[in-house]
């Protein structure tokens, strides 16, 4: 899934995407609160990495307008600032973790994971429909049982079908989370990657089928439990 990572060290952001990318999450960054502001009007994002210390205006402001919008997304907060008081601030202001600088990657990850899997969030570590699963913190697809090597992007794909089984999942919702800021989205990008992901599904005996919902998205469904309740 696509993370957000508000913070103006180029060397640690450099740092983070790494340690992000390792463990399967896809990063766009920004580095100041405008920037952020503007990409997040208009993206969502599995959670929000977000530095206190901006250089055009504080990281509080960028946190009070997400949850004045009603944005559930889960902020991680980064900072300097390790008095009680400044993490009692930044949790009422709606944080839902806090992580003071310096800190060790693992334990940035370990608590990405965490916040994900937190009931209504959108992580969950294994994620299952019909016969096919994923891990989604060690990437890995079965199916039958069977680990089957699926690519990164069909991959992708799959998650954010499989969070929503049995409901549509927009266009857009893939768009925003295959590509985020990189630009690189063709007219039918995500058409081609979900073409990709049915064969390699029907060809590993997969009991789920992806349907089209025109001009909305895509649902995936279980075929074999459909057909059980029809009889």
């Amino acid at each position: 899934m696509r993370v957000l990572l508000v913070e103006d060290n180029v060397e640690l952001v450099s740092l983070l995407k790494r340690g992000l990318a390792q463990s399967g999450f896809d990063t766009d960054s920004v580095g100041t609160a405008t920037d952020a502001a503007h990409v997040l009007s208009t993206m969502r994002y599995a959670a929000i990495v977000l530095d206190l210390g901006l250089p055009d205006d504080d990281g509080l402001t960028v946190l009070r307008e997400i949850r004045r919008r009603g944005d559930s997304t889960p902020v991680l907060v980064l900072t300097a600032r390790d008095g009680v008081s400044d993490r009692v601030t930044g949790l009422r202001e709606g944080a839902d973790d806090y992580m003071a600088k310096p800190f060790a990657m693992e334990e940035l990850i370990a608590r990405l994971h965490a916040l994900l899997r937190r009931p209504g969030n959108l992580l969950g570590k294994r994620l299952s429909c019909g016969n096919v699963e994923l891990d989604t913190e060690g990437r890995q697809v079965l199916v039958n049982g069977a680990l089957r090597a699926f690519p990164a992007r069909e991959t992708a794909v799959l998650e954010i079908l499989l969070r929503r089984s049995g409901n549509v999942a927009p266009k857009r919702l893939f768009e925003d989370h295959l590509f985020g800021l990189s630009g690189d989205v063709g007219s039918n990008a995500v058409e081609v990657y979900v073409h990709r992901l049915r064969k390699m599904l029907s060809d590993s005996g997969a009991s789920v089928k992806i349907h089209t919902v025109r001009g909305v998205g895509y649902i995936l469904a279980d075929e074999k439990a459909a057909s059980e309740t029809a009889r």
